[in-house]
């Protein structure tokens, strides 16, 4: 496959959903048909649907009216990996490389190109396959903000908006009934929601995975609140926040997952022993899939129009293997090569954290 002389791309929305995917869906689409006169074809459930050779032609009008709306008309996979697909024989259940089956699936439709759309996961078999040859583009999505080589991915805006607004309703049932609440946000291994999302509704405690705490901090700081008067108190903690020293806390496995680990329950283990320690009434909300759902914000649809158009535009002169980024605000790109099996997470000395203990916030430590 040769980026020179595309004439027919395929689109495909890997990993968890995210508000925005709908947009790049449509930027895509539309930039590929208005400008270049290209096939679009859109892949369904992501590469489970690459694997399964699951596919249709996107039309113009298919992609018409899709900009607002959340989700992803193609469907997605969190599970899925073209390079470790699980196959069940009988009562067994091992994995097998089913890449070149995918390669042969895109040759098969005559696919010049691939435009993949998702978080790390799916840029690192994205890799893999620019690796084999395929004309490969990514685009950066996830709420998580935790994409290597961009500033910013689409979906983050939305999530820390949603995030802020529900801390925003429990901190008014927090003063009313005097109880420290305990707020779960997403973000894996990386602290950008609960960073963001703390700071924008003023909570007390911000508890991020870049930075461990100290329990007996936490303690000290909320029963210090209670005794100036303060009679309640907003913490807010990243699924994959944990104590000095200790594990983060588990959810559950999913085996052959890309990213078997789910994270969560952290709020619930705080809010016990936050209590028991103080004697304060604590209460755990977890946000969970809330975060992922729901119309993007006008900055995700500009920024996910941008991506898409991008990707197209990019591909068109000849640009392969790379992913489309967002750098001191303008559009690049970078090799996938760069981006494979790395994450981005929040410096210690990141301004905002900064910004934030000037006005007394508390990180644990």
């Amino acid at each position: 496959m040769k980026a020179k002389g595309i004439k027919s791309i395929a689109v495909m929305t890997g990993g968890g959903d995210c508000p925005g995917l709908n947009a790049v869906i449509r930027a895509v689409t539309k930039t590929a048909i208005n400008k270049f006169g290209l096939e679009v074809w859109g892949i369904e459930d992501g590469y489970l649907g690459l694997i399964e050779d699951r596919m249709r032609v996107l039309q113009y009008n298919d992609v018409s009216n899709i900009l607002t709306v959340g989700g992803t008309i193609l469907g997605s996979s969190n599970v899925a990996n073209p390079f470790k697909h699980k196959v069940t024989v009988g009562k067994t259940t091992r994995t097998r490389d089913v890449s070149d089956d995918c390669v042969r699936n895109l040759k098969g439709n005559n696919i010049d190109a691939l435009i993949c759309i998702g978080g790390d996961g799916t840029m690192s078999s994205a890799a893999g396959f620019a690796k084999k040859g395929v004309v490969v583009m990514g685009v950066p999505k996830t709420i998580d903000n935790d994409l290597y080589g961009t500033d910013i991915t689409f979906g983050f805006n939305t999530a820390v908006t949603t995030a802020t607004e529900a801390i925003d309703k429990i901190h008014t049932t927090a003063s009313s009934h005097h109880r420290v609440m305990i707020i779960e946000v997403m973000g894996r291994y990386a602290g950008w929601i609960a960073l963001h999302a703390g700071v924008a509704s003023g909570s007390d405690v911000v508890l991020l995975p870049e930075i461990p705490y100290h329990l007996d901090k936490i303690c000290e700081f909320v029963l210090g609140r209670s005794k100036r008067g303060k009679r309640f108190s907003i913490v807010v903690v990243a699924e994959g926040a944990k104590e000095k020293g200790g594990k983060m806390v588990v959810a559950k496995k999913v085996a052959h997952s890309p990213d078997p680990i789910r994270l969560g329950g952290v709020a619930n283990v705080l809010a016990g022993q936050i209590n028991e320690r103080t004697g304060l009434d604590c209460r755990a909300v977890v946000l969970g899939h809330v975060q992922r759902g729901g119309t993007p914000t006008p900055f995700d649809r500009v920024l996910a129009t941008n991506f898409g158009n991008m990707a197209i535009k990019l591909l068109m002169k000849g640009i392969k293997g790379h992913l489309v980024v967002q750098k001191d605000g303008k559009l690049a790109s970078i090799p996938l090569s760069r981006v494979a099996g790395k994450i981005k997470t929040v410096p210690r000395n990141h301004h905002l954290i900064r910004a934030a203990l000037a006005v007394g916030t508390s990180f644990g430590v």
